[in-house]
């Protein structure tokens, strides 16, 4: 898989959307338990790919 869009997106647009994504996801979670736990890997993924871009430009 190519995953060439994600590897040119800034990294601190990678954190702002974990965060965006956590504090959706903490708003629908009584309402729909499912885009709950959709929103939270969302969010993980977010975070984890910008750590890595980060690791890797240091």
């Amino acid at each position: 898989m190519n995953f060439s869009s994600i590897k040119n997106i800034p990294t601190m647009y990678l954190y702002l959307g974990s965060i965006f994504s956590f504090v959706l996801a903490n708003m629908v979670r009584d309402k729909n338990i499912i885009f709950y736990y959709v929103l939270l890997v969302v969010g993980v993924l977010f975070f984890v790919f910008g750590l890595f871009k980060r690791t890797r430009k240091q």
